[in-house]
């Protein structure tokens, strides 16, 4: 049971040690590794054993998902407590595997609802003001993604589509390449990725990016290595992981908000054209339904 409830935070650690500095990650590795100790620590003390500063410790728990260190301490008592007593959790933003239904929902809901408001709340409007340009006036959109984001590729891809703009999904890697071959100045290449390191997503971006195309990239991770071939990047905020519900899912509530946004900008730019064309596939799909 102990390895049951020590792995989401364990596992939340590991997801993004990629993003943290040196210090960042001894303090993570720390609390992960010892949650009862930690919790009885103030920030002053946990930086001391951790040969970290205050702010070290602070930046840490934000990045973990909480507001302060106060409140990753308090996680931390709370783990420790479930560990010591082999019970299940009680009502966090944590699944575990004997929730009932009803707490399940709750609790995804309160996920979502945060990790919308983190998006929102981080999201660089002037970036996404500049993409948004770049799609409403694109020859033609190329959208990479894989996974649960290859998803979210096809719903924006859908969208733009409705509005009557060129725009091609594109999941498989080869294809994806030989397609961004194509591209130039003028065209759009938005690539999709929490991890902002996924090599099959990345590699048709530079190819894009080479080519002269305009590159936008949605990821989790501003400093992942999609960054470096993107013009604009439009970061996104995940819901803390559970057992149940990892990375990868959550992921996909903040990318969704994002490409709802730069559907809606771009509706707006083209609104003369859009509207008619937003209309003729209402009625076209209608017709099909009669």
């Amino acid at each position: 049971m102990k390895e049951v409830f020590g792995g989401a935070l364990a596992a939340k650690v590991r997801a993004l040690a990629p993003s943290m500095t040196r210090s960042m990650q001894r303090v993570a590795e720390t609390v992960a590794g010892d949650p009862a100790g930690c919790a009885a620590l103030t920030v002053t003390r946990l930086a001391e054993r951790t040969g970290t500063s205050e702010a070290t410790v602070v930046r840490t728990a934000r990045l973990l998902g909480y507001p302060g260190y106060r409140d990753l301490r308090l996680a931390l008592a709370g783990l420790a407590a479930q560990q010591q007593s082999g019970r299940a959790p009680a009502i966090t933003t944590d699944i575990a595997v004997d929730d009932p239904i009803a707490d399940v929902v709750a609790k995804l809901a309160h996920d979502e609802r945060q990790t919308l408001a983190d998006t929102a709340a981080g999201l660089d409007t002037v970036q996404l003001g500049a993409a948004v340009s770049a799609l409403a006036t694109a020859r033609r959109t190329d959208v990479y993604g894989v996974g649960a984001s290859g998803l979210v590729a096809q719903d924006l891809v859908q969208k733009l589509l409705r509005i009557g703009l060129m725009a091609h999904a594109h999941s498989d890697p080869h294809l994806a390449v030989t397609n961004a071959v194509q591209l130039r100045a003028g065209d759009v290449a938005v690539a999709i990725t929490h991890s902002g390191s996924t090599r099959d997503v990345i590699e048709p971006l530079r190819v894009a990016f080479e080519r002269g195309a305009t590159t936008v990239a949605i990821t989790g991770r501003p400093g992942g290595a999609v960054a470096q071939y993107a013009d604009q990047v439009l970061t996104t905020s995940t819901a803390r992981e559970s057992e149940l519900r990892p990375a990868a899912m959550s992921s996909r509530t903040s990318q969704l908000l994002v490409v709802d946004c730069l559907f809606v900008g771009v509706a707006q730019r083209t609104y003369d054209t859009a509207a008619p064309a937003l209309a003729a596939s209402y009625e076209a799909l209608a017709h099909r339904h009669r």
